[in-house]
């Protein structure tokens, strides 16, 4: 399993969770944050708002993810935002107990 964690535009996040959605990544976690890029921020503002995606898949379905947000987030400048995929070692569903791939399904 892996978490692919994404940091986007905020005008970006609506289009993405639709097309994640409907290729069948309903399960998603997502907030507002601030940050800024090699880039700096744009002055006079040091960081900027930005919208973190966090969705736990297996393996296979990586890239398929990652080519969403990115067919979706990319613009070709500045400011697009960046995609972190981490090792994901267990997961646990507290409802029922499932563990591994069994607690995303």
């Amino acid at each position: 399993m892996k978490k692919v964690e994404a940091v986007l535009r905020p005008e970006d996040f609506e289009t993405i969770k639709r097309a994640l959605k409907s290729a069948g990544y309903v399960s998603l976690t997502a907030y507002p944050v601030q940050g800024r890029g090699v880039q700096g921020g744009i002055p006079p503002y040091d960081l900027l708002p930005k919208m973190k995606i966090e969705i736990v898949v297996p393996d296979s379905d990586v890239e398929d993810v990652v080519s969403i947000i990115v067919r979706h987030a990319r613009r070709g400048i500045p400011g697009d935002g960046k995609i972190f995929v981490l090792p994901v070692y267990d997961a646990v569903r507290i409802r029922t107990g499932e563990r591994g791939e069994e607690a995303l399904r």
